[in-house]
């Protein structure tokens, strides 16, 4: 009997404009990049970036990140470019599919570090901003594994199995034919990547209550990204039948969720301080003199161009309060610390503040 509540999967993947293929894959990946800079957009402007550094993080870190996702395919599967039969050429078409998300995460990271040191932005801010953006990302990347047919997990008898086709090598990109009907296997089975695509839509929406409520800084929401992430992670790739590199036996990506987990657990326990807020380096600390009286009229000549907002050269750390009196006044107040005085006769303690340039960062 046919199980009308399974889901169905697309006969194609791959169309052709004008003699260009237009593949479902790369358009869902491009799809959560934009999802994930205009996150991490909002997010900057918040802590006092300039508009659009996004834009420039993207330029580094989204081709970093696809370099790295390409090695860590081709490092932890060899034997499909370099074992018998295999072509290393093939190691560059990543448009045959091949891309692991840890290979993404850390290359993507060294992008994002060379980006924030030409910015002059701290690259925990950089984390902690794309922390909610990251999981929305992946999970609309994962939708086009379902276009592939792929990433799916054993057999099952559950209402929501998924039907796969068989696809064909011969025609990337579309399913086997016969008589005009297109082939399915003869099973249902674990639309695993449906599960983390949920999975990271929780984990995005875990970082936004979480963040909110307790207003980490320092990294640390980026850190419970990553700790959510491998949570679910760890258990989908249990229930994966796709070919995999083992280890001991055990699937690969397995060993290197529990080692990522461990390493978010520890930065997140490690990692201490309020969040941080950025203002320019040169930012004012005293209100400007008034100009002087006189008969002239003073008419600003200049370039209409000059009078346009340019992103600073490089940030300072300041803490809420000072960023927001900046924001209020367009003026940096000082740095107020306390400082205790010996008690004086009457038993009284006074306290003294004395101001400094910037806050502890």
């Amino acid at each position: 009997m046919e199980n009308f509540a399974a889901i169905p999967s697309p006969e194609t993947s791959v169309w052709h404009l004008l003699g260009l293929p237009i593949r479902a894959y790369a358009l869902c990946i491009v799809l959560g990049i934009v999802a994930a800079v205009l996150v991490m957009e909002s997010r900057l402007r918040k802590r006092g970036v300039a508009p659009w550094a996004s834009l420039d993080m993207a330029v580094w870190a989204v081709p970093a990140g696809i370099i790295g996702a390409r090695l860590y395919h081709v490092i932890t599967s060899p034997g499909d470019y370099f074992g018998a039969g295999g072509d290393p050429v093939r190691a560059l078409y990543i448009w045959e599919g091949g891309l692991g998300v840890w290979g993404a995460i850390a290359g993507g990271a060294v992008g994002a570090w060379l980006a924030a040191r030409q910015l002059g932005i701290p690259l925990r801010v950089f984390l902690d901003a794309a922390a909610p953006g990251l999981p929305i990302a992946q999970a609309i990347g994962r939708v086009g594994n379902w276009f592939n047919n792929e990433l799916y997990g054993g057999v099952t008898t559950l209402p929501w199995g998924l039907r796969v086709h068989d696809m064909d090598r011969a025609n990337p990109g579309h399913a086997t034919v016969i008589d005009g009907k297109a082939v399915t296997l003869p099973e249902l089975y674990h639309p695993t990547f449906l599960y983390e695509a949920l999975w990271c839509l929780g984990v995005a929406a875990l970082v936004f209550l979480l963040d909110r409520k307790f207003q980490f800084g320092r990294g640390r929401a980026f850190a419970v990204y990553v700790m959510g992430y491998t949570v679910g992670r760890l258990w989908i790739e249990m229930m994966r039948t796709d070919e995999a590199t083992h280890f001991f036996g055990v699937r690969l990506n397995i060993f290197t969720s529990i080692i990522v987990f461990l390493g978010g657990l520890a930065f997140f326990l490690l990692a201490k301080g309020p969040r941080e807020y950025l203002v320019p380096v040169d930012a004012p600390e005293t209100a400007p003199e008034p100009a002087a009286e006189s008969g002239v009229s003073q008419v600003d000549v200049s370039d209409a161009a000059d009078a346009q907002p340019r992103a600073p050269k490089a940030y300072q750390v300041v803490s809420e309060d000072r960023f927001d009196e900046y924001q209020r006044t367009g003026i940096l107040p000082p740095t107020v610390t306390t400082v205790a005085e010996p008690a004086g006769a009457d038993g009284e303690t006074p306290a003294a503040s004395s101001a400094g340039k910037s806050d502890e960062s």
